[in-house]
This record gives structure tokens, C-alpha cells and sequence, in this order.
């Protein structure tokens, strides 16, 4: 596309001035939009890192959508799919009212109604508390208005609700066109929808179903596909190695169990043995679930082969796994329900048993405990060269974009992960002026992170800085375990409302942290990226530890070890800059605007005292750098007078 079309549109007198109030060209926003539409026409794979404020999301549907191709967008949440479709693209639209496009969403399946499956839960009053009536009986109401049938509407009946099990499908216990239901099905309807559209925006989780060509019928989509878009592209690697692997749980059998008890109850009560052996299974994963005792890890799978209570849960639960499959054998020829349950224990019956005899080196086996439940799983080792050839088979051009791909500015470690060789590769730094708007602040004498009392002496720490900046803070942790003991030690210790991961979901701390204005939300994983808080409401973000994974985890100790084996450098190549990258995210939940003012504060005396600390220093944004208390107090004096 010529470099006149884009200027029209980011010009100072272009299409985008001439619809959103207070728009200013900014010279990266051009130069990558500009970049992509190059490795559109050229059909060229591009790495594009932009930072924090350039407009990323701009730069790539503009030229995308101006190239006239099919166009597939992938974010890292379902959150961000909506904010796209439904705030972005209608700008868009506006924008570039001279080229109209057909644009789509498409979301996995468990976020569509299933009118069969709500159905017989509705008819059916066998088991249901009466607060999961009322909630069906809502999703019943809702479902006769709905024309998209996606469950976010149902403002009553939150959408991470169980009860949305019986009124959604799974690729297990969809009938697919066999299901009475089918030529109102509201997924078919969203596929086909995509099918026919200009532009799809999907999340990775659905990508990547589709590439382990588990989500049948999302494949049609991928081969129409000519540009293929990653938004939070940092995200894709271990959401892909997920896909790739084998993976049982214990939800996945105990509703195995629940629904082929449904159907016998319509179709099979003359077979006891049926009935006898849902129950049997569900006893036995609940066995399993004890069996690897009440606390909730990841643990390796010679751990489940050393341990005679683990192994012989697991013995006992395959067993009762091939006796259901026996007799929904038998009872499949009843009717098409019936039929899939069988299909589905056949399935799990075959990758339970490839789970326990596999002793191929490209796999790593592990487990994971929740608080109901538990996963079996089998991971790969790499997935650079099956991502490879997924991009070889689909000859799209693929961009890859993030704020955070680089790590002390080379994008080796993002490309090596995803075998992405010979991609062209730029990054655009932030617009905003940290020199000027954040304070970085590292104190002297902070302990060692290996101290037992770690979190109790940082606290020391912290509170001078949560009283200078008066609340307005989040807390950022590496570890629950940590976050839940820095929770006690602040509690009663601040003049400021305390709000907990854990306490409530992260959407209503979200908005209570907004709301109040002064808060401090302590929290770990989710809220180190993805989280938008402009204005003065944020004001300082305090990391307790360095991002390293833990050297614990199965499945890093399993990647550690092969890298070794291979003569390389396991830290340098992997944890270091794994760690980087989760930083980097954490350090952008501060500066969100050009107005935004701020202080990060490291409680990680390896920044300073390690030879990898400046690596970590040099990925993060060029900001002022104090160890003096009163520099902080001086920043935040200086806000109250302006």
C-alpha cells in the first residue's frame, strides 16, 4: 500500500483527526503502521515491539484493513477481543468510511449458549440447588432475546458461574450437526459469521485450538486467512505449548460422569450397570484429588510413580474409566447422547493411557492440584518447530506485537521460542517521558530475597513510600504465599484502603481500586499486565522480588535440564529473560498516559548486586533513579503544589 494512503489517514488533517477529538500524529504510530503495511505488501513476518502510548492497536488494523485481505487478530484475553470489536473497530469504521469491511468475533465455544444442552438441564430436576434453578431458569429468559447468544450479556448470572456448564457446550459434549438444535446454534452462526468476514478478532486461546485442530470448524477459518495479527504476542508461547500437549482433568471426567448419567436417566434407565459406573468414576477422581493431599502444586510425574497412594488412585482411575467406557459402548446405539459420551470416554481413555506409558524425551509429564480438582498433563518440550511449520502451512503474513518482546533491546528469545527465522524485526520506544514522569526508587539495605523473613523487612520499606504517595499503589508480588503475609503485616499499618487478589474477583477490585482513589491492591500474576489505570488513581507500583519462575516448576525444570544437556546456558537463555520480560509488563501498569505521574519501587537487591541486574535495567524504560527516601517524598510533595 502506498505510504500517501496511511499518510491521509494519521496525517494532521487526516481521517483520524477529523473523527477522534484531540488527535495529534505521532511519528512512531506512522513509522509502524507504515512498517506493517510494508510486511503486508511484501509478505514479510514482522516482530513490532511499540511501547507504552504509541497506538499500536491503530497501527496495525489500519493498514491491515487498507490491504483488502483477509485479516485474523488475536489478543491475549477475552476482555481485549470486546475492547477491539467493539470500541476500536467502529472508530475504525468511521475512519475509513471510503472502505467498508465485514468484522467478526469469534470466542471459544463455552462462551455461547447452547440452547440443547440448557434444555435438558431444564428438564431435568435431578441435583440442581435452587440457587442453580433460578440461575437457569434467567438463562432460560435471556435465551429466548439473545440474538448473539453470548453469555457476557447475562448481567444476573456471572459468566464464570458453573451453571454456565449446563447451558454451554465443550468440544467433548457438542453433537455437533447431529444435535436437533444445530440450525440455530449460536456458535455455528458465530463461524459462519467469520467465515464470511473482512476481519476476525479471536483470543490465543482459540488460535491455538485451532492449530492443535482440537475446536473443529474454527479450522476453516485459518486457511482464508492472508495476515494473521498477535496482539500480546509475549503471551503466545506458553499458551501454544498448552495446546500442543495432552492434558486430563479432573472436571473433565467428573462431568464425563455427570452427563452420561443425563442420558441415562432419558435413555438407558434399563441399564443399572450404567449408572453404577458414573458413580464409581466420579468416586475415584475424587479419590485421586485426595490422594495427592489437600495442598494445591505442580508437581513432577515421578512423583505420582515413587508415591504407592498417588500411583494406585491413578491405577483404580483408569480402571473405572475402561468400565464406563465399556458400558457406554454398549448403551451408544441408544441414542446420538449417548453416543458422544462414548466417544468422549474412548478419547480420554486413549490419552490417559498414552499419559501413563509414554517415556518419549520430547515430552515432560507433571501434574497440578486445585482445590476440587487436578490436571494430568504431558507438555512439550519445544514448540518452536511445530509453530514453524504451523506458520509454513498457513501462508499467511504473520505480525507479532507486543509492548514487551525485547530483552536488553535483541528479540532472540521471543523468536527463538516460536522458531520465527529470517522475520523482520523494529521496535518503537514509548512516547511518554519518563525521565520526567517516573522516579525509580531502589533503597539500600533491602535483604536478600532468600531470607526467611523477606517480606516481613521490605514492609519496613514499603510503608514510607505508601505514605508519600498517599495510597495509590499497587503491590506486586511474585508468590500468593507472600502477598497473603504482606496483607497481614499492612493491615491496620495504613491510613489507606487495603484491597487483596483473592478477596474478589480482579474486575471488582479493578473498578474499587478506581473507585476509592487512594487504595492499595496487593496482588500477583494477572494484574502484572493487562491492567489500564490512567490518571493519578495509580501512582506507584512496588515489586517485591525479581519475575524468575520458580526453579521448582516441573515443566521449567524439565526445559532447564534439556537446554543443559544440549551444552547451553539454561539461565542466560531462558530464566533471565523470561524474568525480563515479566518486569517490563509489571513496570507498564504505571505510566499509561502522557498526564501520568509515578514512582516504581524494586525491592530486589539482585538489581544492583548481581551482573544480570543491569540486563534488567536496560529493558526498562530510562526514568529517574534514586536510593533516597526523600526523593520519593519530594516527588510526590512537588504533585500536591502543581
Amino acid at each position: 500500500m502506498a505510504v500517501t494512503e496511511l499518510a491521509e489517514v494519521f496525517g494532521s488533517d487526516g481521517a483520524l483527526a477529523q473523527i477522534v477529538s484531540g488527535y495529534s500524529p505521532r511519528g512512531a504510530q506512522i513509522d509502524m503502521a507504515e512498517k506493517i503495511g510494508y510486511a503486508i505488501d511484501s509478505r514479510q513476518n514482522l516482530i513490532a515491539e511499540a511501547g507504552t502510548g504509541t497506538g499500536k492497536t491503530f497501527a496495525y488494523l489500519i493498514p491491515a484493513l487498507l490491504s483488502g485481505k483477509k485479516v485474523i487478530v488475536s489478543t491475549g484475553t477475552k476482555n481485549l477481543q470486546d475492547q477491539l470489536f467493539n470500541k476500536d473497530l467502529p472508530l475504525i469504521r468511521q475512519v475509513l468510511s471510503n472502505k467498508p469491511f465485514k468484522a467478526s468475533l469469534l470466542k471459544g465455544r463455552a462462551n455461547y449458549l447452547c440452547t440443547y444442552r440448557l434444555d435438558q438441564a431444564l428438564n431435568t430436576a435431578f441435583g440442581y440447588s435452587q440457587e442453580e434453578a433460578t440461575a437457569l431458569a434467567q438463562i432460560k429468559a435471556w435465551s429466548k432475546r439473545t440474538k448473539a447468544g453470548d453469555v457476557s450479556e447475562v448481567a444476573d448470572v456471572h459468566d464464570g458461574d458453573p451453571v454456565w456448564f449446563h447451558a454451554t457446550s465443550t468440544v467433548d459434549n457438542c453433537l455437533g450437526q447431529d444435535c436437533p438444535d444445530y440450525a440455530e446454534c449460536f456458535l455455528t452462526k458465530a463461524r459462519k459469521q467469520a467465515l464470511e468476514a473482512d476481519i476476525v478478532v479471536v483470543n490465543h486461546y482459540l488460535l491455538c485450538a485451532d492449530w492443535s485442530i482440537r475446536e473443529t470448524g474454527f479450522g476453516e477459518l485459518l486457511p482464508n486467512a492472508e495476515v494473521v495479527i498477535i496482539d500480546e504476542a509475549h503471551q503466545l508461547a506458553d499458551i501454544a505449548s498448552n495446546f500442543l500437549g495432552v492434558t486430563i482433568t479432573g472436571k473433565q471426567l467428573i462431568d464425563l460422569a455427570d452427563d452420561s448419567f443425563a442420558e441415562y436417566l432419558t435413555d438407558a434407565k434399563d441399564m443399572p450397570d450404567l449408572r453404577t459406573a458414573c458413580e464409581d468414576l466420579k468416586l475415584e477422581v475424587k479419590d485421586m484429588r485426595l490422594a495427592f493431599g489437600v495442598e494445591m502444586r505442580r508437581g513432577d510425574w515421578q512423583e505420582i510413580e515413587s508415591n504407592p497412594k498417588i500411583s494406585g488412585a491413578l491405577e483404580t482411575l483408569q480402571i473405572q474409566l475402561a468400565n464406563l467406557n465399556r458400558h457406554l459402548e454398549k448403551a451408544s446405539v441408544r441414542s446420538k447422547g449417548l453416543e458422544s459420551c462414548f466417544d468422549r470416554a474412548q478419547e480420554l481413555d486413549e490419552q490417559l493411557e498414552i499419559l501413563i506409558k509414554d517415556q518419549d524425551g520430547q515430552w515432560i509429564k507433571w501434574f497440578e492440584t486445585f482445590n476440587k480438582s487436578f490436571t494430568l498433563n504431558r507438555t512439550p518440550l519445544d514448540i518452536a518447530k511445530e509453530f514453524s511449520k504451523f506458520m509454513q502451512r498457513h501462508k499467511a503474513t504473520w505480525i507479532f506485537t507486543s509492548a514487551t518482546l525485547s530483552v536488553a533491546n535483541s528479540f532472540a528469545h521471543f523468536a527463538n521460542n516460536l522458531g520465527l527465522h529470517g522475520a523482520l524485526s523494529q521496535s518503537w520506544e514509548s512516547p511518554f517521558d519518563y525521565p520526567k514522569q517516573a522516579l525509580f526508587y531502589h533503597p539500600r539495605g533491602l535483604p536478600q530475597p532468600n531470607d526467611p523473613e523477606f517480606t516481613d523487612k521490605i514492609i519496613d520499606f514499603v510503608l514510607p513510600v505508601l505514605v508519600a504517595s498517599r495510597g495509590r499503589a499497587f503491590f506486586l508480588f511474585t508468590s500468593h504465599r507472600a502477598l497473603q503475609r504482606a496483607a497481614q503485616l499492612l493491615e491496620g499499618k495504613i491510613d489507606y484502603p487495603l484491597l487483596v487478589q483473592g478477596s474478589r474477583s480482579k474486575g471488582v477490585l479493578l473498578e474499587q481500586f478506581k473507585e476509592l482513589g487512594h487504595a492499595v491492591l496487593l496482588a500477583t500474576a494477572s494484574f502484572w499486565e493487562g491492567v489500564d489505570v490512567r490518571g493519578d488513581t495509580l501512582s506507584c507500583v512496588i515489586i517485591d522480588k525479581l519475575p524468575f519462575a520458580s526453579p521448582g516448576d516441573p515443566v521449567l525444570k524439565a526445559r532447564l535440564s534439556t537446554l543443559e544437556k544440549q551444552g547451553r546456558n539454561p539461565f542466560f537463555e531462558h530464566q533471565l529473560p523470561s524474568a525480563i520480560i515479566m518486569l517490563r509488563q509489571g513496570v507498564g501498569r504505571l505510566i499509561r498516559d502522557v498526564n501520568d505521574r509515578g514512582v516504581l519501587m524494586v525491592c530486589d537487591p539482585r538489581l544492583l548486586k548481581r551482573s544480570y541486574g543491569q540486563l534488567f535495567l536496560d529493558s526498562v524504560p530510562a526514568m529517574q533513579r534514586s536510593r533516597d527516601i526523600a526523593d520519593v517524598q519530594r516527588f510526590f510533595a512537588i504533585e500536591e503544589t502543581s
